[in-house]
C-alpha cells in the first residue's frame, strides 16, 4: 500500500520568517556595537530595519496561536525584566559601562511584554468583559505618565518607581526600540491579524507614515536636512521591506529551533558588548 503525505505549502514558515529576522537583526547590532570602528557598513543597520516587523509579526501570530498564553507571555516577561533590570543598572545603579560611555539599550522585549497585555485586553474588550479590557489596555499604555506623577508627588521615592519601571513593570519608551511607534505597529499587526492581506496594507500605509512622514519631520529640525536622507541617514523606512515576506508566510509553524530564539536575543546582545568593549580598550 502506497502513503502519501501532504506537501507543505507553499511559502515561508514561521520559523523561516524568523530565522530571516535573526540575521538581519545580528547585522544590525554588529554595526550597533562595533560602529565605533569605522569599518562596520550602514547596510548593515539598513538591513536591520525588517528584523522588528518581522519579529512582531511572528509575535502577533505566536500569540495568536499558541496554547497557553500564560506561558508565552512569562517567558518573554522573564527575559524582559532581566534585560531591563540590567539597564536600569547600568544607567542609574553604578554598574561599569563600556569607558565611552555606551552600552546596551535593547528594549524589544519590554515592547513585547506591553504590547501582549495590551492585545489581551483587546480580545477582553471583544468578549464584553469591559473592565479587565479596560484594564490590560489603559494601564500599560499610562502607566509612563503616572511613574512620572508619582516621582512628581512624592520625590522622596524617586528611586522606586525607577527599579520598578525598568524591571518587575516595564515602561514603555524608555529605549527607541520601546518607543510608541513601535507599538502602534505591534497594534496594527494585531488588529488586522484576521486577514492577512488587509493586515499587510495595514502595516504598510502605516510604516510609510512613520518612515516618511514622521521621520523626515523629526529629521528636518536637523541642520542640512534634505529628504533623500531618509534613505541614507534616518533610513526607517527599509522597514516597509517586510511586507512581502509577512505575505509570503504560508501559515505554518515550521520546526526547531523553539528555545533559540529565546535563548539568543539576550544572550548575544551580552556577548556583542563584551566582545566590544574588549576591542575599544585595545584600539584605544
Amino acid at each position: 500500500m502506497v502513503t502519501t503525505e501532504l506537501a507543505p505549502k507553499r511559502g515561508i514558515t514561521e520559523t523561516g520568517l524568523k530565522w530571516i529576522a535573526l540575521v538581519t537583526m545580528v547585522l544590525d547590532h554588529i554595526h550597533y556595537f562595533f560602529g565605533f570602528t569605522g569599518v562596520i557598513p550602514e547596510w548593515f543597520s539598513m538591513s536591520g530595519r525588517i528584523s522588528a516587523p518581522l519579529f512582531m509579526f511572528c509575535l502577533v501570530e505566536g500569540f495568536t496561536h499558541t496554547h497557553s498564553r500564560k506561558k508565552y507571555f512569562l517567558k518573554v516577561y522573564a527575559i524582559s525584566a532581566a534585560m531591563s533590570l540590567l539597564y536600569y543598572l547600568m544607567a542609574f545603579g553604578g554598574l561599569p559601562v563600556r569607558p565611552d560611555g555606551f552600552f546596551p539599550a535593547n528594549g524589544m522585549m519590554t515592547t513585547f511584554v506591553i504590547l501582549m497585555v495590551v492585545w489581551q485586553g483587546i480580545d477582553w474588550l471583544g468578549q464584553k468583559r469591559l473592565l479587565p479590557g479596560l484594564a490590560a489596555v489603559l494601564l500599560p499604555l499610562a502607566w509612563p505618565f503616572a511613574a512620572t506623577l508619582l516621582v512628581a508627588v512624592f520625590p522622596a521615592l524617586s528611586g522606586l518607581p525607577g527599579f520598578v519601571c525598568y524591571s518587575v513593570l516595564p515602561l514603555w519608551g524608555m529605549t527607541g526600540d520601546s518607543s510608541w511607534p513601535v507599538l502602534v505597529m505591534g497594534l496594527v499587526l494585531y488588529l488586522f491579524r484576521k486577514r492577512r492581506g488587509v493586515q499587510v496594507v495595514a502595516f504598510t500605509v502605516y510604516y510609510l507614515l512613520y518612515g516618511v512622514v514622521y521621520m523626515g519631520l523629526m529629521a528636518s529640525n536637523m541642520p542640512g536636512f534634505v529628504w533623500t536622507q531618509l534613505f541614507t541617514v534616518y533610513y526607517e523606512i527599509y522597514g516597509v521591506l517586510a511586507a512581502p515576506l509577512m505575505l509570503w508566510y504560508n501559515g505554518q509553524r515550521g520546526r526547531g529551533h523553539k528555545a533559540l530564539f529565546y535563548v539568543f536575543y539576550p544572550a548575544h546582545v551580552y556577548v556583542f558588548y563584551a566582545l566590544s568593549w574588549g576591542l575599544y580598550l585595545l584600539l584605544n
